[in-house]
């Protein structure tokens, strides 16, 4: 049922042979074997005197004439188009349901500011929960990079819609009843039933925002983070009910029905992707575990058993939101990128322990029981649009880049980035695929002091170990700032955005 890694190589192959880097303590360096035997297929690099600035080199330039692979552009140029006529359509309720002559006055035009916010406001909180629904088309014809971009800008322009909303009608109405703004707000609070659950759905809303922030999402546990979030279908429940309550624009002919059909457009697609989906596939493919492995300075892997493997939809370089049913984990999932290509016989993910619950899950034994959601993302070999390819690792992202080099190209270039020689993991397998598949791999070691990882995220450091990085489709994943370091150079290099793929997992 289970077979390891080295059980799978291709008939007829031999591992690499080449000779080792080597540390010298006067220099603190990492040693290559002499460049004028074979250039190993994997290396630890190092900034040396030379015209590159590193000491080992890259695949020299190849003339790419590729043409570019189908992308997603007109996908997501008609989901913006689709966006915006939502939007201008919620907001014409308004525009057909007022009086010529009924803005005559500041109090009424604060009303009518409020009452215009408050439709955008309903039409993106909808359009958040849509994005959150995790139904497989919608990713698939827009892209995970461009939902998660999307659902943070949403995110703050929906808290600030919502807060200008309440600004403005609380303005407008303590105006017309010639009473101060914060009498008049508390007066529509403790008078109007709706306006306690409009209020605490503000409060919720505010709470998300604010925890969604990068400094603030950092120090918060996963667990909370998602407890929290999960808040945004009460937000929903309780906006709404103040908007039918209240909403003098959702009682027409036509907004009676824009609505109704909005919201029943946002609950399909949550019963869809949140219940259908993930009851289908765990039904179909009953996932348990069946080893949990060691493979470095925290991080371990584990390896999954299954039933009809070989249908599973998913590729290398996706992710899945796993729920692995021990006693103290049964009710949290976490995103685990498949650290090797699937096949019909395992699957594997590789956790880095940052956490009490992810250090727990060393602990598991053969048979838990898991429940699994996806697989998601677009970080795929079938996104690329060049016949060669950059993929960039940092930490734990070298676990979908694994999976990736199984797909790519030959000449395709991986560079790891780690702190210290023992956080690197999979090395073995890596010079083994960049044998096999004719890739090489570059491995920068230190600290973000030391001169070789300093030297990698600027223009010629990394023009020196990729001369020709912008004729590559170029894969990233790793830590926020590894990752915006890299993307700040490859723009420097003039890369396209279209040949930039980022893994966001987080979403």
């Amino acid at each position: 049922m289970f077979q390891p890694f080295d059980d799978l190589r291709e008939p007829g192959y031999e591992p690499a042979t080449s000779a080792a880097p080597t540390m010298t303590p006067e220099r603190g360096f990492w040693e290559q074997p002499d460049l004028n035997e074979a250039v190993p297929r994997g290396d630890i690099v190092v900034e040396a005197p030379d015209e590159s600035g590193w000491q080992s080199s890259g695949p020299a330039i190849v003339t790419d004439d590729r043409p570019p692979a189908e992308a997603t552009s007109g996908n997501r140029l008609l989901t913006v188009l689709l966006f915006f006529s939502g939007l201008a359509t919620s907001v014409s309720l308004w525009l057909f349901d007022t009086q010529p002559g009924a803005i005559n006055d500041t109090a009424t035009l604060m009303m009518a500011v409020g009452r215009i916010t408050g439709l955008v406001a309903g039409y993106l909180l909808f359009i958040q929960l849509l994005m959150m629904s995790r139904v497989s088309w919608l990713e698939e014809w827009v892209g995970a990079r461009d939902l998660l971009r999307w659902h943070r800008w949403l995110g703050t322009t929906l808290v600030v819609t919502v807060l200008t909303h309440i600004v403005f009608i609380v303005y407008g109405y303590a105006l017309t009843a010639e009473a101060g703004v914060v009498d008049q707000g508390w007066t529509i609070i403790t008078t109007l039933p709706e306006m306690i659950s409009a209020t605490v759905a503000t409060g919720l809303l505010v709470l998300i925002s604010v925890i969604s922030i990068r400094a603030a999402r950092s120090k918060l546990p996963y667990e909370l983070w998602h407890l929290i979030h999960l808040t945004a279908y009460l937000v929903l429940l309780l906006g709404y009910g103040h908007q039918v309550a209240t909403g003098a624009d959702l009682s027409g002919r036509f907004a009676s029905v824009f609505w109704p059909a909005l919201a029943a457009l946002v609950i399909a697609a949550l019963f869809w992707g949140r219940l259908v989906e993930p009851l289908w596939l765990n039904v179909r493919h009953r996932f348990e575990v069946a080893e949990v492995v060691a493979e470095g300075a925290n991080t371990f892997s584990i390896y999954i058993d299954g039933r009809n493997l070989d249908r599973l939809p998913a590729q290398a370089g996706q992710f899945m939101r796993w729920r692995f049913l021990t006693a103290n984990g049964w009710w949290q999932t976490h995103p685990f990128s498949l650290s090797a290509a699937p096949n019909s016989q395992w699957l594997r993910l590789t956790v880095t322990a940052v956490g009490g619950h992810t250090a727990k899950l060393a602990e598991m034994q053969p048979g838990t029981t898991i429940l699994a959601e996806g697989p998601f993302g677009t970080f795929t070999a079938q996104r690329r649009t060049r016949r060669r390819a950059l993929l960039i690792a940092g930490g734990s992202g070298i676990a979908p880049i694994r999976a990736l080099l199984e797909d790519m190209p030959p000449d395709t270039i991986v560079i790891y980035r780690a702190s210290r020689p023992d956080e690197l993991v999979f090395r073995e397998e890596l010079e083994e695929l960049a044998e096999r598949r004719d890739a090489w791999v570059r491995y920068i070691v230190g600290s973000r002091n030391d001169p070789g990882p300093r030297r990698l995220f600027t223009a010629n450091g990394l023009l020196g170990l990729v001369p020709d990085v912008n004729r590559r489709d170029v894969y990233l994943c790793g830590p926020p700032g590894l990752v915006d370091a890299a993307v700040q150079t490859l723009r420097e290099l003039e890369v396209p955005d279209s040949q930039l793929h980022l893994d966001p997992f987080e979403f």
